[in-house]
């Protein structure tokens, strides 16, 4: 079993910058692909961003190519996801994700385990 907490979320400004992180605990962080997702307001849930295992490879969603950056740190079990350029489109539920597989990363059902996800908000 894996534990996820995500952090980092919060009330900002259109332009600004925020750095999500994602501490996993329970098994190997590594051994996991890692991948975020966010939940806009009245909207289905839809992705933003994956890695691979060993952070080799990256994958984002149109929607934010060129402003969002994912990475992680497997010695401190910790992903993070470093947002510019922030946009009122961005405002979203944003949740953490683990899994197994090796491709299929924007896919919700690819991912075996999930955090509570933390708030980002973007006021123009």
């Amino acid at each position: 079993q894996v534990q996820l907490v995500e952090s980092g979320g919060e009330l900002v400004q259109v332009g600004g910058s925020l750095r999500l992180s994602c501490a996993a605990s329970g098994r190997t962080f590594s051994s996991y692909a890692m991948g975020w997702f966010r939940l806009p307001p009245g909207k289905e849930r839809e992705f933003v961003a994956a890695i691979s295992r060993s952070g080799g490879g990256t994958y984002y969603a149109d929607s934010v190519k060129g402003r969002f950056t994912i990475s992680r740190d497997n010695a401190k079990n910790t992903g993070y996801l470093q947002m510019n350029n922030l946009k009122p489109g961005d405002t979203a539920l944003y949740y953490c994700a683990l899994s197994y597989y090796s491709d299929g990363y924007d896919i919700v059902g690819r991912y075996a385990y999930w955090g509570q996800g933390t708030q980002v908000t973007v006021s123009s």
